[in-house]
């Protein structure tokens, strides 16, 4: 396929040179007749490579060419490119003082448009004559690009050290794209919210968010839903339960520091179930540049062909998206990748793993925490709400519960040395308690199969047994315990 690049003006003016003197290469004249051909290429009009108006060339200019090309051995049409200027780039009639407060404006005005540069920079040269004078839009406009003085949209319109941070990063390291090698080695997640309302049931019109995952190598869509409410870790996991169980578990999640990605349900629900948690730097959704391009295809189909239905609900936009990428969005060709979604998911090379089953999922998007249990009535609290432990670990000081903020329903006990789930663990019942009925305490180790003989304890009968051998008289008198009663006759008095 030939090249349908257009030749720059250097490259035009080299064919053009070359096509002159390229006859008198392939066919030279004899000895003698080189002046000849000389001038009747001269007489000779040819197209001005960027004007494309007729134009004619000198016999002195023509045979600088011819010997040009003769001595430029691997590259003959290279050698015949127009000349860069010694200055070609520098600008000189921007003066060294006016660089440095231009230079001076951008770091303090880096979204400042070059047309805004330029005005400022004027009234600045109109106060300060020691700035010099001040040249032309366009000259000053190419002295900003060619030294990458650009436009640049605001991180935040917050001044925090997390921003300037950010900034800073922007400035001093390379942006560049990125495609994970494996199906299933890296899936994205982000909340957007949608330009089009939804009627609720209330009779309230409310913005929704969609959630998408996404996988990074064949771009397609795991799963993608509309919420009522901001993004939030219940919603967050809701559907990402929901998109390992279509299409499989993958190996790393990549997400941004919203509040919701990186709640302890979903950062230890992910490690539990051997997923690599990756977040995108602070103020820098450019990292999560594939989840953007989903979004304008979501906004510019999608939601575009929902336009004249005035009264969508929750449950339409959702059937609708369901539809519009399975049918479309998985089976229409990637711009990037060249193949459709699907068929780049399916073709692999695939890392996934089988899905585990809900209940698994459930166990696994929780939060671990530690809690005192309350030994007066065998209880511990989770959010004002107080679970009762069965007997048997009635003897547990502290206790490792496993539950999810938004639902109160399934708490259960743990081994947080081993990770297993012990017992579930329900809500204290005060009414049902109230009858007066008890439960038997349940054995804390193993039943001992008959009671210990009576007697003295070991440890004092081994004293008792070391004392006597020692062969030491007794250390007291006895008195009114049987024995008899020591000879007095030698006493003094």
């Amino acid at each position: 396929m030939a090249d349908a690049r257009k030749p720059t003006i250097h490259e035009r003016w080299a064919l053009l040179r070359f096509s002159v003197v390229g006859r008198l290469l392939a066919s030279p004249p004899p000895r003698g007749a080189l002046r000849a051909e000389l001038e009747r290429l001269a007489a000779c009009t040819w197209r001005h490579p960027v004007t494309e108006a007729p134009t004619r060339f000198g016999v002195s200019t023509i045979e600088r060419w011819l010997y040009q090309v003769k001595h430029a051995g691997a590259d003959p049409v290279g050698v015949l490119r127009k000349r860069v200027r010694r200055d070609s780039g520098r600008q000189p009639a921007v003066g060294e003082p006016l660089r440095q407060a231009l230079h001076a404006q951008y770091a303090a005005h880096k979204s400042w448009s070059l047309q805004l540069h330029y005005d400022n920079l004027r009234v600045l040269a109109e106060r300060e004559a020691a700035l010099g004078p001040l040249p032309s839009y366009s000259t000053v406009r190419r002295y900003m690009k060619a030294v990458g003085l650009a436009k640049r949209r605001r991180l935040s319109s917050r001044e925090t050290a997390a921003v300037r941070a950010a900034e800073r990063r922007l400035e001093e390291r390379e942006v560049r794209s990125y495609e994970a090698a494996y199906v299933h080695g890296l899936w994205h997640l982000d909340f957007h919210s949608g330009s089009k309302k939804v009627l609720t049931a209330a009779g309230a019109w409310v913005t929704p968010q969609l959630l998408g995952v996404l996988d990074d190598r064949s771009r397609l869509a795991c799963h993608v839903q509309w919420y009522l409410r901001d993004e939030n870790a219940e919603d967050l996991v809701h559907g990402l339960a929901q998109a390992i169980q279509k299409r499989g578990l993958p190996r790393a999640l990549l997400t941004d520091n919203g509040p919701a990605e990186i709640a302890a349900e979903v950062v230890q629900g992910l490690a539990r179930l051997g997923v690599q948690h990756e977040t995108t730097l602070a103020h820098s959704p450019y990292q999560n540049g594939k989840q953007e391009n989903f979004w304008a295809q979501v906004e510019g189909r999608l939601l575009a062909m929902l336009e004249s239905c005035p009264d969508v609900t929750l449950a339409t936009l959702n059937e609708a998206t369901q539809a519009w990428g399975e049918l479309e969005y998985h089976r229409r060709v990637h711009s990037e990748t060249g193949e459709t979604p699907l068929a780049r998911f399916l073709a692999g090379p695939d890392v996934g793993r089988p899905s585990p089953t809900s209940n698994a999922l459930r166990l696994a998007f929780m939060a671990e925490e530690h809690r005192t249990q309350r030994k007066s009535d065998g209880t511990v609290s989770l959010d004002g709400v107080r679970f009762e432990l069965p007997s048997r670990y009635r003897h547990l000081d502290r206790v490792a519960v496993r539950w999810a903020r938004w639902d109160l329903g399934h708490v259960y006990l743990v081994d947080d040395r081993r990770g297993a789930v012990l017992c579930r663990l329900f809500p204290l019942d005060r009414t049902a308690n109230a009858d007066g009925r008890r439960r038997a305490l349940e054995p804390l180790g193993s039943a001992l199969a008959s009671a210990p003989a009576p007697g003295i304890a070991p440890l004092l009968e081994q004293l008792m047994t070391d004392y006597r051998a020692t062969g030491l008289p007794p250390a007291y008198l006895p008195k009114d315990d049987g024995a008899a009663a020591p000879d007095m006759e030698d006493d003094p008095r």
